[in-house]
């Protein structure tokens, strides 16, 4: 049963330490399985490690953390090509498809040379829940702030675009991301947006920022908006996921 609307959970989290695994699902991810309404069976959930160039250590604790949660879990990969033959048809029977962070550059020209693009709006429109962390939360987006080119921080402004809004990632944890990202909407090279400490996610319905959740106390999101020649930050309280 998909989603009652489209909807994407953009995070700066997900997972946490594993206790016989190297990591496990956080409560972020558990709330975007939730939030597909799969019950009394086993959530399909569909790994995107294209960020990150497919690093099979990565899949590897992917499929260690859905075999402790009891996931039907798969995942997608793109090198050296896709290994689904049919890949519209295995995303659309997804319930949750979960996107990991790394190069978030990569990660869209990957992803439009494959025609991924489409498809995952095509998911979207029918339910299936997005979720992400770093580039995973931006891609979605009009664009961020990235360490795609480098350890100097720059824009990017041509993400996915089914969230009319820029999106801040690590916001608290790199000390580059808030200066940078208020520069970007302050200039006009960004849209207005939204932006989340490490541990937050922001859950959209449709093209609406629905709530803030987080799975770490005291930690907060941000509504970042162009006022003139600067940019104005509003914190939002998150709701605190159990």
């Amino acid at each position: 049963m998909p989603a009652d609307a489209p909807t994407i959970l953009a995070t700066s989290g997900g997972i946490v330490p594993g206790r016989r695994v190297r990591w496990e699902l956080g409560p972020l991810t558990e709330h975007a399985i939730e939030l597909s309404g799969a019950t009394n069976r086993a959530p399909r959930v569909c790994f995107l490690a294209t960020a990150c160039g497919d690093n099979p250590a990565i899949v590897h604790a992917f499929y260690e953390a859905a075999l402790v949660r009891g996931l039907a879990a798969s995942h997608l990969a793109l090198f050296p090509m896709p290994n689904i033959d049919d890949v519209r048809e295995h995303l659309l029977a997804q319930d949750v498809i979960w996107v990991w962070g790394g190069s978030v550059a990569g990660l869209l020209a990957m992803w439009r040379l494959h025609g991924l693009d489409t498809v995952l709006a095509e998911a979207w429109r029918a339910g299936v829940v997005l979720t992400g962390v770093s580039a995973g939360s931006i891609c979605w987006h009009i664009g961020g702030t990235t360490d795609s080119f480098g350890p100097t921080l720059r824009p990017i402004t041509d993400g996915l675009g089914l969230l009319p809004y820029s999106n801040g990632v690590h916001y608290d944890s790199e000390t580059q991301r808030r200066p940078l990202f208020q520069a970007l909407i302050a200039d006009g090279s960004l849209p207005d947006g939204y932006a989340t400490d490490d541990g937050v996610g922001l859950r959209y319905q449709g093209t609406e920022l629905v709530e803030a959740v987080t799975e770490v106390a005291g930690k907060g999101a941000y509504r970042v908006v162009r006022d003139g020649a600067r940019a104005v930050e509003t914190r939002i309280k998150p709701r605190l996921l159990k």
